[in-house]
């Protein structure tokens, strides 16, 4: 007797609002989208609450990719369940997906951890070989889109495009948390106050009473700061042009401000005699490649976080390296995202670490640009964008 298998519904082309960017620099443009369900090992999620980080400035700016849907700090709920159970995050799954399950809330995270190659298991890197960063504006299985206009694709920023109602993205790019945590708060993990944690944690590791400095008071270095006040940093130098940033960082541990353009002394020399010759570590949070030369005329460590626009070589003369200052570079801080985000999340929840404070805007989906403008002004640290109404 043949025995016949359940009729298993399969998920469909789902069309909602997107801001695709189609040319460099110019204003997003909301427009309705296909979004293609999710194949083999990926979940669709609908978003809720995304924020704009430094990245998506800089790539929006100068890649050359287009058309394509930025954002990549985010989280959301489930359309087909909101009905019985707010706040759900993962619409389907695809083939092969048992960790998620519908209704799940989940971070997106633009590095992904697929826990079985030689980095992920190696124990000494968070670059996953499956699932790193990715630059062609495509998902990593099988180097297409699930997004287009008219049956022509638009293209993903770093697998995760969450500038739009509903994205795909790969499971090992998204991090299961809790239900009770709110969402349009801890979108910040996905990208900007973990980097900066991290890298003062785990790249760093900064020792209690040490000196610090900080090129850069975004998120990011706002974030750093954060790190080494918590790790005991007895000084912590904020370095910023924008003369605005400099009361508000004090919040975040900073001790000193500088603003160069202030001072007629190099800057690095600024910094010997406040730190009687030389930081201890030094963080590059700007993008400015020639920021990291300077940076690295402290004694000690220097470590860059920052995304360049222009010039991404590094000129240092040898002797530097000679006397014994290290460089090292930090990609979101170190942290694997599905082994180790639970951890920041759990911290966040029981008041440990500051990530609310980050929030100076909350604006609707429809406002995107204006997120955009606000941040190349220098007017916010990170602006959370509601997705749903």
């Amino acid at each position: 007797m043949q025995m016949s298998l359940p009729c298993v519904k399969q998920p469909d082309v789902i069309t909602c609002k997107a801001a695709v960017a189609w040319e460099a620099g110019k204003p997003l443009v909301i427009e309705e989208v296909n979004v293609n369900p999710p194949q083999a090992m990926e979940i669709r999620i609908k978003v809720v609450c995304t924020s704009l980080c430094r990245s998506d400035i800089t790539a929006w700016e100068s890649q050359a990719i287009f058309p394509r849907i930025f954002g990549h700090e985010a989280t959301g709920f489930g359309l087909e369940v909101i009905r019985e159970l707010f706040f759900r995050i993962v619409e389907s799954v695809g083939q092969g997906v048992t960790e998620f399950t519908e209704g799940d809330h989940v971070l997106t995270v633009f590095i992904g951890e697929c826990g079985k190659c030689r980095q992920c298991t190696s124990g000494k890197s968070n670059i996953c070989e499956v699932l790193g960063l990715e630059r062609r504006g495509v998902m990593h299985c099988d180097q297409r889109t699930r997004f287009s206009i008219n049956g022509e694709p638009i293209y993903h920023y770093c697998a995760v495009s969450s500038f739009s109602e509903y994205t795909v993205v790969h499971s090992g790019c998204a991090v299961k948390i809790s239900s009770v945590v709110p969402l349009e708060k801890v979108c910040l993990l996905s990208c900007g106050v973990a980097a900066g944690l991290g890298a003062a944690w785990n790249v760093a590791d900064i020792s209690n009473g040490s000196s610090v400095v900080i090129f850069g008071l975004g998120t990011v270095g706002l974030s750093v700061a954060q790190g080494a006040k918590l790790r005991g940093a007895s000084q912590i130098i904020g370095v910023d042009t924008n003369p605005e940033k400099g009361e508000n960082a004090k919040a975040f541990g900073i001790t000193a401000f500088i603003n160069p353009h202030d001072s007629k002394d190099p800057i690095q020399q600024v910094i010997k005699n406040l730190t009687d010759g030389g930081a201890d570590y030094s963080f590059e949070c700007i993008g400015d490649t020639g920021m990291v030369t300077t940076a690295l005329q402290g004694w000690g460590l220097t470590v860059t976080l920052g995304v360049p626009k222009v010039k991404p070589e590094v000129t240092a003369h040898y002797g530097i390296f000679l006397t014994g200052r290290t460089l090292k570079g930090s990609l979101f801080g170190g942290w694997k995202p599905k082994s180790d985000l639970p951890s920041l999340v759990d911290m966040y929840t029981k008041k440990e670490i500051q990530v609310d404070e980050y929030i100076t805007h909350n604006l609707p989906f429809e406002d995107v640009n204006k997120a955009f403008n606000l941040m190349r002004e220098g007017k916010c640290l990170r602006c959370v964008i509601h997705m749903a109404k």
